[in-house]
């Protein structure tokens, strides 16, 4: 049941979707002149909220909400699962992964270039060719293949260890506000996905990452590898947020100097002045 008011064309909270494009952008109001706020990738269901023209209001599994291209979903119908939700899953391990319409990478270009983390549904993993290749359904119903080497099938939560080694293979990737992907990250969506990757959820945004009831404040000098850092003017004004990897260094994504993710020195000036907040995971 659906019912207009003013504008909007409101939907019931329990309506879903999926990301049907690679990286879908979510705006701060239905216009793509309006700041970006977050995005969400590929295979990821979201809870639609709210309806206008083409725009969707969504909500991401992390509670965040914001407004999305319908272009870029695909409705679930009434009696729909949830794409990727059961059975084998393939979730994109590489920083991209191209996936072709036939098992063969020279005969038609890539139907489509996915994010680290992106998911699939897995039809079969045949055996010819050194079982090479997974066969994959689209949230369109369409039949579709990637190599076996681009993805996971088993996903599990990492160690500390496995998630700063995880973090430095994005040195060098470029910074981009509101990024959620390896398309780009901005700082505190680079610092979720490590989380993530942990088997933790953790809100979006820095300043309510440090506020989060998940962690627990710790001092300085009792920091470990995996600790989150919180920077800004003051703890109620954080802007700014890495991740702890021992030796008085950490790793972020930032602007500073140059944009991208990078290690960076604890003790510099520069940042030794704008810590404002330590968190351990519980």
């Amino acid at each position: 049941m659906v019912f207009l008011l003013g504008l909007a064309l409101m939907v019931p909270v329990a309506s879903g979707a999926v990301v049907v494009e690679p990286v879908a952008n979510m705006y701060s109001a239905p216009s793509q002149d309006a700041d970006v706020v977050s995005q969400a990738i590929f295979g990821a269901s979201v809870v639609l909220v709210e309806e206008r023209s083409a725009w969707a209001k969504v909500r991401t599994a992390d509670d965040y909400s914001g407004w999305m291209l319908l272009a870029a979903l695909r409705r679930y119908g009434a009696d729909d699962r949830a794409y990727a939700s059961t059975g084998t899953v393939a979730q994109v391990e590489n920083l991209f992964a191209n996936v072709y319409r036939e098992p063969n990478v020279t005969k038609h270009q890539p139907v489509l270039t996915l994010p680290f983390e992106a998911r699939l549904e897995v039809i079969a993993e045949p055996e010819n060719d050194g079982g090479r290749w997974v066969q994959v359904r689209l949230p369109d119903g369409r039949s579709a293949w990637i190599q076996r080497g681009d993805v996971n099938l088993n996903p599990r939560p990492l160690s500390v260890k496995e998630t700063i080694d995880l973090a430095q293979r994005f040195l060098g990737l470029t910074y981009l506000w509101g990024g959620t992907s390896s398309f780009g990250f901005d700082c505190s969506g680079f610092t979720q996905m490590l989380v993530r990757r942990r088997g933790i959820v953790m809100p979006r945004d820095a300043d309510v990452q440090a506020a989060w009831a998940g962690v627990v404040p710790v001092k300085r000098r009792k920091l470990q590898a995996g600790d989150l850092l919180f920077f800004g003017e003051s703890p109620q004004k954080i802007t700014h947020t890495g991740m702890y990897i021992g030796h008085g260094k950490f790793i972020h994504d930032t602007t500073h100097e140059h944009p991208g993710v990078q290690i960076s020195r604890l003790g510099d000036q520069h940042w030794t002045k704008l810590l404002v907040a330590c968190r351990r995971l519980k």
